[in-house]
């Protein structure tokens, strides 16, 4: 199975294995989530996506692969792409984006007139840059970015099981939550500003035992 062509990713396939299984909230099922975010579900053993918030690049029948907005990482920098390391939205770091392939690098900006060669659209002015050209050569501004490293993917069906299972909410993406400058915040504000039961959820301590 191949992930989607979008600039940044590479061709090799992608699977995270079996992932932990939880039954909890009922997820919002659709057929795709691509566009969407998935918000795991309290508590998630996997440490790499306890408290997630993963944004759904690619979804069909072959799997799905996404990034996690809410992991900044330690790195300020990235050999060859100053450029683009001097436009990234605060906090200026490159964030993991999953456990998946953790050399390549995957960016989404928010554009004004991207070059089509260079800029695969997700959602309105939001897209996936090639970090190969020039910032310049990508759009005549990129007004937002931010860079991951690595990503998060799953098999045929296997995302699927696992909202079955209710270790997933799949919630509206607003623009905002990809740039957020409050990524650690980002989990509970996501599940808030829902309403009703699903907000309950985000005043769920780190540590369950403690509720």
């Amino acid at each position: 199975m191949q992930p989607a062509s979008h600039p940044g990713f590479t061709d090799e396939a992608f699977g995270l294995g079996d992932a932990p299984r939880h039954n909890g909230v009922v997820p919002l099922l659709d057929p795709s989530t691509k566009g969407k975010l998935l918000v795991a579900t309290p508590p998630l053993g996997d440490p790499n996506f306890d408290r997630a918030v993963v944004y759904v690049l690619e979804h069909t029948d072959a799997g799905a692969v996404g990034v996690v907005l809410n992991r900044p990482g330690p790195e300020t920098s990235v050999e060859g792409l100053d450029d683009w390391i001097d436009r990234l939205s605060p906090p200026y770091v490159v964030f993991a984006g999953g456990p998946v392939e953790l050399d390549a690098l995957i960016a989404l900006a928010s554009a004004d007139h991207p070059n089509e060669e260079a800029w695969s659209s997700l959602q309105g002015d939001i897209g996936t840059v090639d970090l190969s050209m020039e910032p310049a050569e990508v759009a005549a501004l990129v007004s937002r970015l931010r860079i991951f490293r690595g990503y998060a993917g799953w098999g045929a069906m296997q995302l699927e099981s696992e909202l079955d299972a209710g270790a997933w909410m799949v919630l509206p993406a607003d623009p905002d939550d990809l740039f957020t400058p409050r990524p650690e915040q980002l989990w509970r504000d996501v599940l808030r500003r829902q309403g009703g039961r699903i907000a309950w959820v985000a005043n769920a301590p780190d540590d369950l035992e403690l509720n």
